[in-house]
């Protein structure tokens, strides 16, 4: 349990790429987050192998895969590059964790999707579909918790609801049913895994997030990381 000493939860912070690569222990940090980055490509992997829908932004990934003949990942990691280009004009930060969450959460899924097997009855199914999303939510946290950035779909709908001046929240929200929409009309794998991990997920994090977060105690040439970089991230 990552904690700072007396027991309260450790602060989420919003550090600058110079801050991370100054942060106190960024070798343990950079495990934590390449753990929490693989754990949830495999356990979206998990939830399109159920055959019982996919997460929002994979059903859109999985109908463009189809369409174009391209595995899921490598959708996945196209699209996070495409939505990096759009953090420019919202002057989002990128950080190590940004350009780690493009890519390699992409390889995950599909080196999860190669080794795990589809499943053939529906026990099958709910088991891969439930442990997915319990998968996903405690590897989205310990990725949070590492502290080294937000990913690129996080930074995108943090970077809207700054420029709209509207919390960030609704605008997930409306991002998210977009995007799913939009991958169920070009023949996504839209099911009720789909809404138990759109309901579900949040839960899991806010539940795993202060077990995890490794507090910021010292960042090298800033000697107090102070209040005015907190930040609340989800998604990776």
């Amino acid at each position: 349990m990552l904690r700072p000493r007396g027991g309260a939860p450790a602060r989420l912070q919003n550090l600058t790429l110079r801050d991370q690569l100054g942060v106190d222990r960024l070798g343990l940090r950079l495990l934590q987050m390449m753990a929490g980055l693989t754990g949830f490509g495999v356990s979206l992997a998990m939830l399109l192998e159920s055959g019982l829908g996919g997460a929002p932004w994979d059903v859109l990934h999985a109908a463009l895969a189809d369409r174009l003949g391209l595995t899921v990942g490598t959708v996945s990691i196209a699209v996070s590059f495409v939505l990096l280009v759009l953090w420019v004009p919202l002057r989002e930060q990128i950080g190590i964790g940004t350009v780690a969450n493009s890519i390699w959460v992409g390889v995950s899924i599909d080196l999860g999707m190669l080794v795990l097997p589809e499943a053939r009855s529906l026990a099958l199914a709910v088991l891969m579909m439930a442990a997915g999303v319990v998968l996903n939510g405690i590897s989205g946290a310990v990725y949070i918790g590492a502290q080294l950035g937000a990913g690129p779909r996080d930074g995108l709908m943090t970077g809207l609801g700054r420029v709209l001046s509207r919390p960030v929240g609704p605008v997930r929200i409306v991002l998210e049913v977009l995007v799913l929409v939009t991958g169920w009309a070009l023949g996504g794998p839209l099911g009720v895994g789909t809404v138990v991990y759109a309901i579900a997920l949040g839960p899991v994090i806010q539940l795993a997030l202060p077990h995890v977060t490794m507090p910021v105690r010292a960042v090298r040439g800033r000697e107090d990381p102070g209040p005015a970089h907190r930040s609340s991230q989800a998604r990776p």
